[in-house]
This record gives structure tokens, sequence and C-alpha cells, in this order.
């Protein structure tokens, strides 16, 4: 990625964690590396040790500097506090470009990108929704209230960037064409990443990697795991990665099933150290927009069961057999089917240098650096 002007760059979002945090820190290398100006602002209070160390890594990058505040997920009496300091602080970075990720940091960098242009300032209004708000449901009264708020705001917004065409698709369905600038742009790896990664001699047989919470399926995976240790006929083991709100409940559902001596509970840790430890990688969430864990997993060369949802299918194919209904059933036959013929499974997977191709870091940065200039161009 290159570029004829530094330009000083925003990422606003919520919480440190997951893809959007992956995502974010990915465009900062990219952008520091290309002579950008970067600076991030996110919420106080989301996050762990695993999650601190990561935001200490980026500190001596951003020369606009981190900024954490506290940041509700729904919108309650401290929104309008955290969004005055917030304000202030996006003012004081004097951003050329105010990128903001999911549902809150869109909010903020279109409503504050609006109110620096009214004093003056020349700043593009970018968004990149990364499912957030386009999760609900909208014949419910809050999905009508989001996307209504939705509908107004792309009247602050420079560029909606979607990550799939499947977000694409159901931004258009729920809230409507976007009457402002949009670009589908496809998240990216680093070559790096596209090494496989060796096994421990003592992995198990399945791994869960994310956040523990009801969207993502953890209560599923559990399901599906004692389903599929019946059906094979010998005791299948498996390591479940991440923190969450729903962590304490999915380790009791482990416990009424019978399942804790066969599942390692393990906090966050990074994607390739967590390859290790387990043959096979299974997202089995119940909604998504193109998750990193997906790219990440394949790459390393890792075989991936993962639910129908999303962007995942742009990622395995619209046909692929490695793709299953987010359902306990449905996802342990896959997990049998797989265990029992690694080999056999892992040619139903996508071939890893169109994977590269497509998916790559270098190509993600240089089309979204080419709508930052894009915008900031239309301003005169």
């Amino acid at each position: 990625m290159t570029n004829e002007k530094s330009l000083r760059i925003v990422h606003c979002f919520r919480a440190p964690v997951g893809g959007i945090f992956r995502h974010v820190r990915d465009l900062i290398d990219a952008q520091v590396a290309a002579g950008h100006k970067v600076g991030v602002i996110c919420d106080a209070s989301t996050g762990g040790a695993f999650e601190e160390a990561l935001l200490d890594e980026m500190r001596g990058k951003l020369e606009l500097g981190l900024e954490r505040i506290a940041m509700q997920r729904q919108i309650g009496p401290g929104d309008a506090i955290a969004a005055f300091r917030t304000y202030k602080i996006i003012a004081r970075m004097a951003p050329d470009v105010l990128h903001g990720h999911g549902a809150k940091g869109g909010t903020y960098a279109r409503l504050f990108g609006s109110m620096l242009r009214l004093t003056g300032s020349k700043v593009a209004r970018f968004y990149s929704p990364h499912g957030g708000s386009l999760h609900f449901d909208p014949a419910s009264m809050q999905g009508r209230v989001i996307f209504s708020v939705e509908r107004l705001l792309e009247r602050m917004t420079d560029r909606i960037i979607f990550v799939s065409a499947y977000e694409q698709g159901v931004y258009s369905k729920k809230i409507g064409v976007p009457r402002c600038g949009h670009a589908l742009i496809y998240n990216g790896l680093k070559d790096s990443e596209f090494e496989t990664v060796p096994l421990d001699d003592d992995a198990a047989d399945f791994l869960f990697i994310g956040e523990i919470r009801e969207l993502k399926g953890p209560d599923i995976f559990v399901n599906a795991l004692a389903r599929a240790t019946a059906a094979s006929g010998h005791t299948l083991k498996a390591v479940m990665i991440g923190d969450g709100k729903d962590r304490a409940a999915v380790i009791e559902q482990a416990q009424r099933d019978g399942l804790s001596p066969h599942i390692r509970f393990l906090m966050p840790m990074k994607a390739r150290e967590a390859f290790r430890l387990a043959k096979v990688v299974v997202i089995p969430s119940r909604a998504e927009a193109l998750p990193y864990i997906v790219l990440e997993a394949l790459a390393a060369g890792r075989p991936v069961i993962a639910s129908r949802v999303g962007g995942i299918p742009e990622i395995l194919g619209e046909t692929s057999l490695a793709l299953v209904e987010p359902n306990a059933e449905a996802l342990a036959k896959t997990m049998t089917r797989a265990i029992n013929d690694l080999a056999a499974f892992k040619t139903l997977l996508p071939d890893i240098h169109a994977l590269r191709e497509k998916f790559g870091v270098a190509n993600m940065a240089a089309r979204l650096e080419a709508e930052y200039v894009s915008a900031l161009a239309t301003q005169g």
C-alpha cells in the first residue's frame, strides 16, 4: 500500500475483542507501514489480559494515540458522557479519516465526523458494520428503530465498507440500498499466516475458539460433541478457547452432559497457538459477517467445519460439504464424518493459493486506502 500524502486515520470501535479487533490491528499495521498516522478509540471495560497485551503491542505504532473510554453495548444513560468524551478526543486527534467499526463505533464516527465538518474540518466518515446492528430482526420494534437510525446516519456517511457480499445484501434488504458511497472489501491475512501450523502430539479432536456468547454457538458445539461421541462409538476430545458472558453457563452445560473430562476450557490466546491443540476447527456461529477465524484456520492448514451463515460460504464455497446448519444434529454428523477420515475431509476445503489471492491483507489495505483518498477528494 502506498500513498502520496500521509493521512491522519482514527479507528473507533467498542470492544477490543474478536474479529473487529483483529481487523483493525491488521489495518493499523498496513496503514502505519504506508506512512500514515493512526489513532484508536475503544472501550475501556471490555477484554482481559490477552486483549490488554495486544493493545500494548499497538501503542507504539499509534502516533495519534490509543484512547479508551467506557462504551456500553446498549444505549443507556452513560452514553451521553461517553459520547462527549469521545468527541473531545477525536477533535484533538484531528483526523482526515474517521473510520467507525460496528454499530457503536459507526454511530460515533459519523456523528462526530459530521460535527467536525461544521467546524470547518475536512474529514471523511467511514463505517464498517461487521454484522453489528444487521443481526436485528426488522420485524421487531428494536430492529425498526435501529434500522431507521442507520438510514438516517447514511446522510452523515461518505463510505460504507462491507466485508462480505452477504453483509452487503442484508444491509440492502433490511435498511435499503445505501444512498451514500459503498464498497465490498474482503478481510485479509498476512503472507506469514499462510503457513501450516503443526499439531501437538496430544492434540484434541475439535477446537472452538472465539468469544463465548450465544451468537457464536458454544452451546451448539458442546451438544454436538456429545452427539458425535455417541455416534462415533469412542470418546472425542475438544478444546474451547475464549471468554465471554456465557462462559460459566457453557462450562456448566459440559458438566451436565458428562463432558467435563473431555473438554479443556482455556482463556483467549493467539489463533495460531490455538491451532496446535486440535485437529479440526469448528465455527458453530448462529450469525457472522466474514469471520477471520475461518480464514486463519484454513491458512494454517487446519480443516474447518462452519455454520452456513453470513459470509462464510463466500470463503468455503456455496456448495461446500464443510458447511452445516447451526444446530447440534447437523454439526454432529459433519464432525463425525470429518474425524473418521481427516484426509478425505481436507479435500473438501478451498485451495490455499486461491484463498491467499482472494483474502490477502495487502489487497484489503490498498483498496481501503483508495476509498479513503476518493472520499477526501470529493470534499475539494
